[in-house]
Parts: C-alpha cells; sequence; structure tokens
C-alpha cells in the first residue's frame, strides 16, 4: 500500500507517541491530520489489512512492526530534510515543517543518502527530533516535559515541538532553543541566570533532559 496519504497517516502515529505514553485514537488523529473522521476511519481499516496498523472499533491505532519500520522511513526523510533546509539554506527552525512535508514524498533514496552523507549523518533535527538511521535505529535520552518538570528541576532542552511556527518564533527570542540550559522556578525557567517569561503553551510544548 505505497500512498503519500498512507505514509501521513503512519508518520503521526508514529509521532504521537514518541515524547508520551498514551496511544492515539481514530479521533485524535483526525485532529492531527485536518481532515473528516469519516475518512480516517476508512484509511485506518486499509492500513489494518495492508497489516500496517492494529485496530478494534472505537479503539487506539497502533503500528505493527511492518508499519512502525514504514514509519520511521517517513520520520528520517522529513528530519533530514528539515536539518538540510536548516543548515544549508539558513531555513529558520520555525520554516521547514511545511517544506518537508512536501519534499519528503518526492526526493529520491539516493537523493537522501547524500543529504545524509553531507550533513555528517546527524542523530538529531533542529527541534530536537531524533532522526532515525538508514536502519531505523532511533537514539533518545530520558526526556520530561517542561510543564510536569518540578520547581528547581535543572535541564537541558532536548526538543521542541515544530507546529506552531509563532510559538518557535518566540521561544526562539526568549533564548528557549535546543540544547539551552533550563532551571524551573515557580514563576516560569531561568536561562543563564536570568528569570524568563515563557511564552503562552510554552510548558507544553519543550521537552527537558530528566
Amino acid at each position: 500500500m505505497a500512498s503519500p496519504a498512507a505514509d501521513d497517516y503512519l508518520k503521526t502515529v508514529y509521532a504521537h507517541t514518541e515524547w508520551q505514553d498514551a496511544p492515539i485514537t481514530p479521533s485524535v488523529l483526525a485532529a492531527k491530520l485536518g481532515i473528516a473522521p469519516s475518512s480516517v476511519t476508512e484509511m485506518v481499516k486499509k492500513l489494518a489489512a495492508a497489516g500496517l496498523v492494529s485496530h478494534v472499533p472505537y479503539g487506539a491505532v497502533r503500528l505493527t512492526d511492518a508499519g512502525t519500520q514504514r514509519a520511521l522511513a517517513m520520520v528520517r526523510r522529513h528530519r533530514l530534510i528539515e536539518t538540510w533546509l536548516v543548515q544549508e539554506f539558513d531555513y529558520g527552525w520555525h520554516e521547514v515543517h511545511d517544506e518537508a512535508e512536501v519534499l519528503e514524498h518526492t526526493i529520491s533514496d539516493r537523493l537522501l543518502e547524500g543529504i545524509d552523507a553531507r550533513l555528517g549523518r546527524p542523530r538529531f533535527d533542529p527541534h530536537g527530533d531524533a532522526i532515525p538511521d538508514a536502519s531505523g535505529v532511533v537514539e533518545r535520552e530520558p526526556f520530561v516535559l517542561l510543564a510536569d518538570a518540578p520547581v528547581g528541576h535543572t535541564g537541558r532542552v532536548l526538543r521542541v515541538d515544530d507546529r506552531d511556527p509563532e510559538l518557535l518564533r518566540a521561544l526562539e527570542a526568549a533564548g528557549v532553543t535546543v540544547a539551552a540550559n533550563i532551571t524551573t522556578t515557580p514563576s516560569g525557567i531561568e536561562l543563564d541566570g536570568t528569570e524568563t517569561e515563557l511564552p503562552d503553551g510554552a510548558p507544553q510544548v519543550v521537552w527537558l533532559s530528566a
């Protein structure tokens, strides 16, 4: 079952549980993809028939081993392209998601391998998401969502969700970027020894080292 739409579904299912444990439901999948629930139901049935996901009516959608491998291949494409755009074309980290969504379906495996080699086999994309290697291996260290971190926790920013360009710009302006060291305080965070006000929504999209 080869189609860009199927790949987008698999990639979305994978990404949903990458940084938290709750499995994705068809309704959440529909919201993330911006597609009618009825359309999601039909596609999930097709993916299940192809052996790429497991699903029971009204239950969660989970990737099979085959679905996971295909999702990892698409995630690798997407994140390598984002990294390439930032490093080679001076894109901002808030600009690359939508570009990568288009390009990931069009470039050849040969070009993707060339991009990976040129970039020095990067392990993480500009937002801190792990880039699977060619065999699907992913490296990730223990993490905690900023919203769940206790007061006084000090950690390195591991990842920032890339879905909201405006929030990414606001976080960058505040100095909250990947690899920055942050200490949580009763009123927000301390960054480089300075109390820093976070933009609205930031604690829900920033992950720190545990």
